[in-house]
Order: structure tokens, then C-alpha cells, then sequence
């Protein structure tokens, strides 16, 4: 009698492996062994840099506000200060979305903080 080799179940195994290394250089995309480590290792990458993104973004809006409120004479942890002082709760995507589309509402915001921390 024939000895079963499992032959579909490892066949299609490797198979929804080499299909997510698809586009992959070299080997990569072609040689099970090769492939299978670089798959786990894209979606390990993939899985951390989704929970990374939302640091990035943070630091981008920090960017943009600190660069905004240089030009209103204050920097961006004054600012930040200012507007808890001032009890003013809006959050950095918002903050940084002002000083890119609506200088005017950002300077009547910087204003709010200067006038909390006393004039400064």
C-alpha cells in the first residue's frame, strides 16, 4: 500500500505563502524556504509599524504646531502649557490642522495661550 505524503494540505500551505511573497526580489517570491522567512518577518513588520503610525502622525502634528506658533512668538511647549492654563482642551491633529488651513483661528488660539500664561 502507498504511503500518503499529505500532499494538498502542504501543497496549499505553501502555496498562500508564496502567494503573500509575491512581488518579493529574488528568491524571495519563488523558494518556499526564503519566502516563508520573509513573509513572517513582513507581517511581524506590518503588525508593529500599524501601532507605530499613530506615534509618527503624533510627531508630525508636533512639527507642524511648533513651526505655526514659532511664528506667533511662542514655541510649542509655551503654547501647550498656555492652553491647558487657559483650560482650551483641543487635541495636536486639530491644532496642526489649524495652523495649515486657518492661520487666523491658529493666532486667535496662540493669543488665548499667551494671554493664560500672562502676557508673555
Amino acid at each position: 500500500m502507498p504511503r500518503a505524503v499529505d500532499g494538498a494540505k502542504r501543497k496549499n500551505r505553501r502555496k498562500k505563502i508564496l502567494k503573500l511573497a509575491k512581488g518579493y526580489w529574488g528568491r524571495r517570491h519563488s523558494n518556499f524556504k526564503t519566502a516563508k522567512d520573509a513573509v513572517t518577518k513582513s507581517l511581524f513588520y506590518a503588525y508593529r509599524d500599524r501601532k507605530d503610525r499613530k506615534g509618527d502622525f503624533r510627531r508630525i502634528w508636533i512639527v507642524r504646531i511648533n513651526a505655526a506658533c514659532r511664528a506667533e512668538g511662542i514655541n510649542y511647549s509655551r503654547l501647550i502649557n498656555g492652553l491647558n492654563k487657559a483650560g482650551i482642551v483641543i487635541n495636536r491633529k486639530a491644532l496642526a490642522n489649524l495652523a495649515l488651513e486657518d492661520t487666523a483661528a491658529f493666532k486667535a488660539v496662540a493669543e488665548k495661550a499667551k494671554a493664560a500664561l500672562g502676557g508673555v
